[in-house]
């Protein structure tokens, strides 16, 4: 992977709503309202804080679908800093 390619990544992930993201599905993890990804969740706040961003409603996705969305948003700069530190060595 060049740098060019790790910074476009990089770039995208900066340009995404704020995280943590958290993945919230019907008959899982809520029992009513419908699945949706809660986002922007500072540490030691509330879920329903006013500090957060709006949630996330996905229209045809799969609960595997908006899992994988949801952490990507924590997972995404964590690959990036591992990547980065493995081509610095």
């Amino acid at each position: 992977m060049t740098d060019n390619e790790i910074k476009e990544i990089e770039d995208r992930y900066k340009l995404t709503t704020p995280g943590p993201l958290k993945s919230l599905v019907e008959g899982r993890d809520i029992e009513s309202g419908g699945s949706f990804i809660m986002t922007g969740i500072p540490d030691g706040e509330d879920v329903w804080s006013d500090k957060r961003g709006e949630d996330i409603y996905l229209t045809g996705a799969t609960t595997a679908d908006q899992d994988f969305i949801a952490h990507a948003r924590q997972d995404i700069p964590k690959l990036i800093a591992e990547i980065k530190r493995l081509k610095s060595k």
